[in-house]
């Protein structure tokens, strides 16, 4: 488990709501660090993968695994607040 991580589920859909292949993962909810009052009975935030977006862009099972690693990580760096160009200068984009 990462550290701090609770209240979160991860989920697996074929695609975004718009259908595109886009997206390849979603984080829904409140960052740490936009959070004020944060406490019990909060929905829990969401970690999405898109199955059919993440096989549109690889070609071996290997690939794949890389690519729901990176993915992963990345979506969990919006949990803890690290914007999109932050991830990307850390190789997670």
């Amino acid at each position: 488990m990462v550290d701090g991580l609770e209240n979160v589920i991860f989920v697996v859909e074929d695609r975004p709501e718009d259908g595109s292949l886009d997206t390849l993962g979603l984080y829904d909810g409140v960052a740490l660090t936009h959070r004020d009052q944060y406490g019990f009975g909060e929905m829990p935030d969401r970690i999405i993968l898109y199955r059919e977006s993440l096989l549109a862009i690889v070609d071996s099972l290997e690939e794949l695994r890389d690519q729901v690693h990176i993915t992963l990580v990345h979506e969990i760096g919006h949990f803890y607040g690290i914007d999109d160009d932050r991830l990307h200068e850390l190789g997670w984009g």
